[in-house]
């Protein structure tokens, strides 16, 4: 069974996506920026602000999935300046830190980083895609 979650963001009509799809025990989230609901960036020039908030919308979408960061696998991170790497690997690690359920293990995933000439918008600096496999623990 395929379910589709959208945020609602102007671009997914525009370009044809949506924010995750959900296949059976498995959640793609498609790649996310830190562009608020307002349509303005979070965290202009800020790495580490852009990479918090684009986690809070990853975590949104899973959660509508019926998934949790726990189950997050993989995450695909793209920078403008590979100099920010310290500052996203920062609030990666945060994130995933902070489980969900104190009782169970630390849960982190594979993870690439890599550097692009640009994204969609001169002022977005990170973009993240995940993959999760929902699993009973």
């Amino acid at each position: 069974m395929r379910k589709q979650i959208s945020s609602g963001s102007v671009w997914e009509s525009q370009i044809g996506y949506v924010r995750a799809v959900k296949v059976e025990n498995r959640v793609y989230v498609s790649g996310t920026t830190a562009v608020g609901d307002d349509g303005n960036v979070v965290g202009e020039n800020n790495a580490y602000q852009q990479t918090q908030f684009i986690y809070q919308k990853i975590e949104n979408a899973l959660i509508q999935a019926g998934a949790t960061r726990n189950h997050i696998v993989r995450s695909r991170i793209y920078l403008t300046c590979m100099e920010d790497w310290q500052e996203v690997g920062k609030a990666q690690s945060e994130f995933f830190a902070d489980t969900l359920n104190p009782h169970l293990p630390k849960f982190t995933p594979a993870c690439t980083m890599v550097e692009v000439s640009k994204l969609i918008r001169p002022d977005l600096i990170v973009e993240i895609e995940v993959e999760a496999v929902i699993l009973d623990y």
